[in-house]
């Protein structure tokens, strides 16, 4: 979709072309680590006991 290396079209032309932002062209998604996802999962687990 975005092509960093165009030689016409800047990357934040393109973005703007596109209508996204250019913080979404550059955003690497990080994994959870194991510590939040085992924190996750006794929440899980305290909701399902008392859903309200």
């Amino acid at each position: 979709m975005i092509e960093p290396a165009h030689d016409r079209l800047s990357i934040s032309t393109q973005c703007r072309l596109l209508t996204i932002s250019r913080s979404s062209c550059y955003y690497a998604p990080v994994p959870e680590t194991e510590d939040t996802l085992a924190l996750v999962r006794v929440i899980d687990a305290a909701f399902l006991d008392m859903p309200w």
